[in-house]
């Protein structure tokens, strides 16, 4: 049985399941969470990758400009950039859902959607879990039907807008409510998503597969002592994380389901503002009237009129520029480090949390422009990502009961801790603010991260605050 000192934390809930065992939530350390790092950075432009070229650097901000341009359905409304919203839709931004702690960043402490839903008279009903100091969530149903389904169901529809007079569908129920801040609670078939932060990302993707397999093979004893496995997304044909597209791992998003930048450009696109583009070129709903006369797909490449010259920026289609500033989105810079810190650095490592928050891998040789042009800016690199990039078994507490891929139920991408201490939000549905809760969280039945988490709480106070005090400075 364990036992523990009395704890100021609370988990929503009763109890915690670690191990097989119900422990009592009264019976957590003293340690805190001190709460959002601030920087002089926050909320102000984005921060491009050191090294770029004078042409990169320019493509790096053609993305950003239309990272931050609000959609529409049709027509010229200010500051209205693009037009193809809907007829579903999440957001009318790509910025509304990563802007923290600025823009291409994760989930901002002030929900932006209480602004989008009745936006231009649209008759939307704001879904029971957007709270508005919590973060911005998806909606996935379990089953659709009785049959398993795992899509994202659209919070909002264009009905009522007066760009899209013709249109009347109707907002998808979500009932019955539950918790509005945690999402916890109410439809049982209904789970969430927060946005992943983007910052950095392009190191990410820059990261070779062999790197990614050589480091699931390193420390293997410890790993296998501590219960971790994990695998890459996804599994396919007996080898290890082969995507079914060309055989190569996969790694952006919750579940490590996205290969690319551009795909993950390309789906949020069609999935959260429902504009179809060239990956996704139709419409995930074809109600008639309901597109404001816009041809599909509505994002395209935008060839010059004949005789007439271009910018080469204005040459690609939307998604090709978000996946650019993404790509050249400098990661998050952690504090410097104090002598606390310092320690807890250390006690991330020996209670065993590295051993899936992988502190650091190194890029490849990457093109940029041409196959004959290395980028300096994202070739051969250290990455200071923490994350192993595959997906693990997290456990009944965490399941979502949603398969992608080859990541089951319970299985998640070990997020990335870098600019974890600037995040508002923590978990894949956003159920908490407090950084400790979200450590606790990660212990349940099958979980692979038990033995850390009771490591974790086999600390002292002091040996917990400083560790908690190293993520925070990240």
């Amino acid at each position: 049985m364990y036992t523990r000192e009395r704890v100021a934390v609370r988990i929503p809930g009763a109890a915690l399941l670690c191990a097989g065992m119900l422990l009592s939530t009264a019976a957590w350390s003293q340690a805190h969470d001190p709460g959002v790092r601030h920087a002089p950075s926050d909320g102000g432009p984005p921060l491009a990758l050191p090294g770029l070229t004078a042409d990169e650097l320019s493509y790096f901000q053609d993305g950003q400009t239309r990272f931050v341009a609000i959609e529409v359905v049709s027509g010229a409304v200010a500051p209205a950039q693009g037009n193809g919203l809907g007829p579903r839709f999440n957001s009318n931004q790509c910025a509304s859902c990563h802007t923290q702690p600025y823009v291409g960043g994760s989930s901002p402490p002030a929900n932006p959607l209480f602004s989008v839903a009745n936006a231009q008279g649209a008759l939307n009903q704001m879904p029971w879990f957007e709270a508005p100091t919590g973060p911005v969530r998806e909606a996935r149903f379990v089953q659709s039907n009785g049959v398993p389904d795992g899509g994202v169901h659209n919070l909002f529809v264009v009905t009522g807008r007066s760009d899209a007079p013709a249109c009347n569908i109707a907002q998808p129920s979500f009932l019955p409510a539950g918790n509005p801040l945690s999402g916890q609670g109410g439809n049982r078939n209904i789970i969430f998503r927060i946005p992943t932060p983007t910052l950095g990302a392009g190191l990410i993707e820059a990261i070779p597969d062999s790197a990614i397999l050589a480091n699931q093979r390193a420390d293997t004893t410890a790993k296998q002592q501590a219960g971790v496995s994990g695998h890459p997304n996804a599994i396919q044909g007996g080898t290890t994380n082969r995507s079914a597209n060309d055989g190569t791992i996969t790694r952006f998003g919750w579940k490590a389901q996205n290969k690319s930048l551009l795909m993950f450009a390309g789906e949020a696109y069609n999935v959260e503002m429902g504009i179809s583009n060239q990956l996704f070129p139709q419409e995930r709903d074809e109600t008639p009237g309901c597109q404001g006369g816009n041809a599909t797909p509505n994002d395209t490449d935008n060839f010059p009129a004949p005789g007439t010259a271009a910018v080469s920026t204005a040459v690609l289609s939307d998604i090709e520029a978000f996946a650019n500033f993404m790509r050249m989105l400098a990661p998050p810079q952690p504090a410097a480090a104090n002598v606390a810190t310092q320690r807890g650095s250390a006690l991330f490592s020996s209670i065993g949390c590295a051993l899936c928050h992988t502190p650091a891998m190194r890029t490849a040789t990457i093109a940029s422009g041409s196959y004959l042009s290395p980028s300096v800016a994202l070739s051969n690199q250290v990455v200071n990502l923490f994350s192993d990039l595959l997906v693990h078994h997290m456990g009944a507490r965490l399941a979502d009961g949603i398969t992608q891929g080859q990541a089951g139920p319970d299985e998640f991408r070990t997020a990335p801790l870098w600019g974890v201490g600037q995040r508002v939000f923590f978990l894949h549905d956003g159920r908490t603010s407090n950084l400790i809760e979200a450590i606790l969280a990660h212990a349940g039945s099958g979980s692979e991260a038990n033995q850390i988490v009771e490591n974790f709480q086999s600390l002292s106070e002091a040996e917990q605050q400083n560790l908690v005090n190293f993520l925070r400075s990240l």
